[in-house]
């Protein structure tokens, strides 16, 4: 094996080997992302005022 071909074989074998946690870690600040927004959007739409407007769209959309 020629020292050409080694040298690419070794890049891409260290190329993977730095990408294989990558993954993991974007998934977990997805998911905290995530569940930080469905947090907020729950206190937003238990909030007596949004609670009232919704209630009163559906009170419309059903008469």
């Amino acid at each position: 094996m020629d020292v050409r071909r080694l040298k690419a074989r070794w890049a891409r074998l260290s190329g993977e080997a730095a990408e294989a946690g990558m993954s993991t870690a974007e998934y977990a600040v997805g998911t905290l992302a995530a569940v930080g927004f469905a947090g907020l959007l729950f206190k937003v739409v238990t909030s007596p005022k949004v609670q009232t407007a919704l209630t009163g769209i559906i009170e419309k959309a059903l008469q």
